[in-house]
């Protein structure tokens, strides 16, 4: 079965964050809009559905409520210090650096209050960096929790897609898969591929590959906003960098099956450049569901600084990799050990106020907008609800209440005959000892103590300093932890216009990209190391940039 050939000014291919901002985009310029992506409609807003709702601005009102100083030429110096761009093909990438900070620093915020999206008051400090001043990471604390996290982001760009197909001006077609995209005399003209057969799989549940039959659609613009290769091990381990160590032998997956990879494939055998696709972002802190949606699926704790943080063997790793600190820096030195697994030793007060985990659905109070449920699980004694459920029904949680059984059990634990538990006792009665002052000479424990300084992270964020053995802060626990795959930093290098540009840096007429397709922006804004925390920012200005241009 081939279907009748479809038409439209603007043709989006994923429905993603970006994609749906870019489809709205057109929809403002009066154009007409198909959106298509190979998933059932359940899936509707992409990865950015599943996630926590960080944003990143600059010198926002929430920052100075919280006394925190912020500034555009203070956000310049970490995010270029974090990016470290090193390469010819980084010129883009750096124009769409400087040009997200002044977005970040200008009308991001009113732009998304106008729509209706608002921000839980306390400004959170991912990405520490514990380096020099011109190091990577977050001089101040710049995440911004949205409030209604991922599905309170991606609302208003969907409800804009669903007006836009209610008055007939957009077409939202599911399960079509593109195969390749349509180039006639150079220019990029649609795309043609395979429908696949209807599919009642839930949200971020893995569906069926039967095809059912062919399309074809024609455009005067093309918009690739296909995500990136997070769901893909394969794609992962082959463009794994050689100064992340060797590829792990077991990761979790922090993304949705369909994050595939493909379109990138597809964009370029039209032509476009892909470029730093060996420039990644995954995550060390990945914890296995306990029930899970998708093959392999993985949360992550986003972590205080107070749990003490060992690798597979139990030594301790070295400064500044702390908890919070420096993802892909603990990323590389954690592969360097050549071990897929590490561990945290913590207690339960510091579980308490440290572990959140990432995603809007281990996020109910926040997710949905409750603020009954939120005083309760945030300011009230114990762990949120979900941090409990993994307590009680996670894999790679152990509980004890002195160290010897805490210890016993993570010897018997998969993996822990790497343990030196000798090494592993003296590592935790060190750190005990150097609680016995307000002055110390461990670092972390100074970090910490100074943390506590802001009154986000003393409020909600970082437990009051003790001894992992008090009995008052206990039981004990350990957390064997795990790679989780998550974002593809590189990608479809683009002009500011979204632009998909060739080999030679010439745009490819009618060929735009947007989202992690294009690393964000340029084909990778985020250098090295990601500043942002979470990449729903980066999603949001590559599809308006492109939305409007390809409405142009």
């Amino acid at each position: 079965m081939t279907t009748t050939p479809l038409s439209a000014d603007v043709l989006v291919i994923g429905w993603g964050l970006s994609g749906l901002v870019a489809a709205a985009e057109a929809l403002d310029a009066d154009r007409r809009v198909i959106l298509i992506d190979q998933e059932p409609r359940t899936n509707l807003g992409g990865q950015a559905w599943w996630s926590f709702g960080g944003l990143f601005f600059i010198d926002s009102p929430e920052q100075r409520r919280m006394g925190i100083r912020d500034s555009i030429e203070l956000a310049t110096q970490d995010w270029f210090g974090t990016a470290a761009f090193d390469r010819p093909e980084d010129e883009w990438p750096r124009r769409w650096a400087e040009a997200y900070l002044q977005f970040a620093a200008g009308e991001k915020r009113a732009w998304l209050r106008e729509r209706g999206v608002g921000f839980f008051p306390v400004v959170g400090w991912a990405e520490r960096g514990g380096y020099g001043a011109l190091g990577p990471g977050n001089s101040v604390p710049r995440f911004h929790i949205t409030w209604g996290t991922g599905p309170g982001i991606v609302a208003p760009f969907a409800a804009a897609v669903e007006q836009g197909e209610r008055e007939g001006r957009l077409t939202v077609l599911p399960r079509h898969r593109v195969s390749s995209l349509v180039v006639t005399d150079g220019a990029v003209t649609g795309a043609r591929g395979d429908v696949l057969a209807s599919s009642g799989a839930g949200r971020g549940e893995p569906s069926s590959r039967d095809v059912v039959g062919e399309f074809e659609i024609s455009a005067g613009a093309t918009i690739v906003a296909s995500g990136g290769i997070g769901g893909n091990h394969e794609l992962v381990r082959a463009a794994w960098p050689e100064r992340l160590g060797s590829a792990p032998a077991h990761m979790l997956t922090g993304v949705p099956a369909y994050v595939d990879g493909s379109m990138l494939a597809v964009t370029e055998a039209a032509g476009a450049r892909l470029v730093n696709g060996d420039r990644m972002w995954h995550y060390v802190e990945g914890i296995r569901n306990w029930d899970p949606v998708w093959p392999s699926h993985g949360i992550r704790i986003l972590p205080g600084p107070s749990s003490l943080w060992l690798d597979a063997t139990g030594k301790r790793l070295p400064v500044p990799l702390f908890p919070g600190f420096d993802t892909l820096g603990t990323l590389a030195h954690l592969r360097a050990t050549g071990h897929d697994h590490s561990w945290f030793v913590t207690s339960r007060q510091i579980v308490e106020k440290e572990f959140a985990l990432s995603g809007s659905e281990q996020n109910p109070d926040l997710t949905g907008k409750d603020v009954g449920l939120l005083l309760k699980s945030r300011l009230a004694k114990g762990p949120t609800g979900p941090v409990q459920a993994f307590l009680d029904e996670g894999d790679d949680f152990i509980v004890e209440n002195d160290l010897e059984s805490l210890l016993e059990q993570m010897r018997l634990h998969p993996g822990g005959d790497l343990l030196d538990i000798d090494h592993v006792r003296r590592e935790v009665m060190a750190r005990d000892r150097e609680m016995e002052n307000e002055f110390t000479k461990d670092a972390q424990i100074g970090m910490l103590r100074s943390m506590r300084g802001y009154r986000g992270d003393k409020l909600i964020r970082t437990a009051a300093p003790h001894r992992l053995q008090d009995p008052d802060a206990g039981p004990m626990v350990a957390v064997k932890l795990h790679v989780l795959t998550r974002k593809s930093l590189g990608g479809i290098n683009t002009d500011l216009d979204g632009r998909a540009l060739d080999p030679s840096g010439t745009p490819i007429p009618g060929l735009y990209a947007a989202g992690e397709a294009s690393g964000f922006g340029g084909g990778g804004v985020h250098g090295y190391r990601a500043l942002e925390g979470t990449f729903l920012g980066g999603c949001l200005f590559s599809g308006r940039q492109a939305g409007r241009a390809a409405a142009g």
